[in-house]
């Protein structure tokens, strides 16, 4: 039957893509598809990190934060031969509830030292959902001016299910930044859960920000963050919050005698601040300097490092151990096999486990 007028003239009617231009070679095109597949090479990477370039940087960091095994094995080349030119910088933690105002607070102390010409990567770890794995990697968002610093690099990353919500890679990242030359890496944590006590075994200094007037004061005595912290600082301290912020400051530094004497020798200091207003920035940083000086004075400062090696290095094997157990095909037969089992009350907890782990 032939088509009517109508019919021709039809929207759905299938029409001839776009040719490819007849200037385009299919030398050139072979070329292009070429130069786009190929990946650069462990001494590539290395070599533009130690360099100083931000694309290879970030390459390098994506590659460490991959579960492929190639990545994974890329990746592990690439940080031992940037081991070399690492360990040079001032590894800053920062935590506080959410709302303290962190991202702000990074901001302005990033612009502080910026202007001094210090070199900053700002690795902040975002909280991931537990539901969808989604993050929302806000932070180069919430950090407008700095991220438009050629002298600072912010990489958010999510926070999966690794220890405590901190990114299963930091510790490789920061060894990077420092490859590629930055001086002052600052680690922001997602500020809820156990977050801080992984942060805690991977940075030099590790400052609490808190806030005033919010019932904040007993809620961070009750909690032992207070005593792994070197520094509490009241943020958000102006306009009529003032008051109410030297108030905290005071119960701080009260609550702070009644715990032991940290291992460094240092006595945590306590001060305000305005990030928005940019009031109290270079206070926060004289202390986190006098600190540096008085633990490498006393020998504490590597003493320290090393102590955080050690941790890292039976924290990976701990991990590795753990996932090819679950890893097992017959361990993945029988967990399921032994559930059902303490599920009908036929077996308990301890014995199934037991029996796992004897599982040749």
């Amino acid at each position: 039957m032939a088509k009517t007028d109508k019919q021709n003239k039809s929207a759905l009617q299938e029409k001839d893509g776009v040719k490819e231009p007849e200037t385009l070679s299919s030398t050139s095109a072979k070329a292009i598809k070429s130069k786009r597949q190929k990946q650069p090479t462990v001494s590539d990477l290395v070599k533009g990190i130690t360099s100083g370039n931000i694309t290879a940087l970030s390459r390098a960091i994506t590659l460490v934060e991959s579960t492929n095994p190639i990545h994974t094995k890329k990746a592990n080349a690439i940080v031992t031969d940037c081991l070399p030119f690492a360990n040079n910088s001032i590894r800053v933690g920062i935590t506080g509830v959410p709302g303290v105002g962190k991202s702000t607070f990074i901001e302005a102390l990033g612009k502080h030292l910026t202007n001094q010409n210090k070199k900053i990567a700002v690795l902040a770890v975002d909280p991931s959902s537990t539901l969808s794995k989604g993050s929302i990697l806000g932070d180069k968002t919430r950090m407008e001016d700095l991220v438009k610093n050629k002298h600072a690099f912010i990489r958010p990353s999510p926070s999966g299910d690794s220890l405590g919500g901190v990114a299963r890679k930091t510790r490789e990242t920061i060894i990077l930044c420092e490859a590629a030359g930055f001086d002052t890496i600052l680690i922001e944590t997602v500020g809820v859960g156990q977050s801080e006590t992984a942060v805690h075994s991977m940075v030099d200094f590790f400052l609490l920000l808190k806030l005033a007037g919010a019932g904040d004061e007993l809620q961070g005595i009750k909690r032992g963050i207070i005593e792994m912290a070197d520094a509490i600082v009241i943020n958000k301290a102006d306009g009529e919050n003032i008051k109410a912020a030297k108030l905290a400051k005071l119960e701080f530094k009260r609550a702070l005698h009644l715990y032991p004497e940290k291992a460094s020798g240092w006595t945590p200091k306590t001060a305000l601040c305005s990030a928005l207003k940019n009031e109290g920035i270079s206070e926060v940083w004289e202390i986190i300097m006098s600190y540096v000086s008085h633990s490498k004075a006393s020998n504490y400062f590597e003493k320290h490092r090393t102590e955080q090696n050690t941790f890292w290095l039976l924290q990976t094997i701990e991990e590795r151990l753990k996932s090819n157990f679950y890893n097992r095909p017959k361990i993945k037969s029988e967990l399921k096999q032994q559930i059902d089992l303490i599920e009908a009350g036929k077996t308990t907890p301890f014995v199934a486990a037991e029996y796992l782990l004897n599982i040749q």
